[in-house]
């Protein structure tokens, strides 16, 4: 039973320093001229970062080569390493390292620029239309909860997420807080499973 959205976190794409393309038109174009020969990181099969990736290779018919880590750091570190090309990543993680140089960004995957890294394009910027790919985080309670308790639910968690305080521990985290209605909440899920089912079939992703 869905009962709220309560937060989400941009991701953003990077490339390590050495692959030669500053835009994401650029990257494009490089994987186009080489085939298969490109690869990119991904904290997991089936993890966002991972299904944000074959949305762009789907999008532009890309083939490039898919490194699964066991988790977001293992894939950070092969990413300044050059261990591979390219990859998606959540913005908090990404914040330090793109400062740093040690990765080049391309773009952010939101509707707006990310306030710490100001620099950094969104995707629509980058002449990519429809890319707006967010880690979400929702509650949903047991199947058949009384409405009367979804309700209540969603109303605590709408004044808890209205906290000043929360609200700034949230963003110094690089998390965005959001509030739903439970059937709204309901739609986006509907939405998203519409939208990753395609992705994951065209990409041929198996359960690991």
């Amino acid at each position: 039973a869905p009962v709220s959205l309560v937060a989400a976190i941009q991701n953003i794409m990077v490339v390590h320093n050495s692959v030669p393309a500053r835009t994401v038109k650029e990257f494009v174009a490089l994987a186009r001229r080489n085939p298969g020969k490109l690869n990119f990181s991904s904290s997991g099969a089936g993890s966002t970062n991972h299904l944000a990736t074959e949305l762009l290779k789907g999008r532009f018919k890309l083939d490039m080569v898919h490194v699964p880590f066991k988790g977001s750091s293992p894939a950070l570190v092969a990413l300044m390493s050059g261990e591979v090309d390219m990859g998606t990543m959540a913005v908090p993680g990404a914040i330090p390292i793109v400062r740093a140089n040690k990765v080049r960004p391309l773009a952010v995957l939101s509707e707006r620029r990310e306030p710490a890294l100001p620099d950094v394009p969104t995707m629509k910027e980058s002449g990519v239309d429809d890319f707006v790919v967010p880690i979400w985080y929702g509650i949903l309670a047991p199947a058949g909860t009384p409405r009367e308790i979804v309700n209540r639910l969603n109303s605590e968690i709408h004044k808890a997420l209205a906290s000043a305080d929360l609200k700034q521990r949230l963003a110094a985290s690089g998390v965005e807080p959001l509030v739903s209605t439970p059937e709204q909440f309901a739609s986006h899920i509907k939405s998203e499973i519409v939208r990753y089912a395609k992705v994951i079939k065209d990409a041929g992703i198996k359960a690991q």
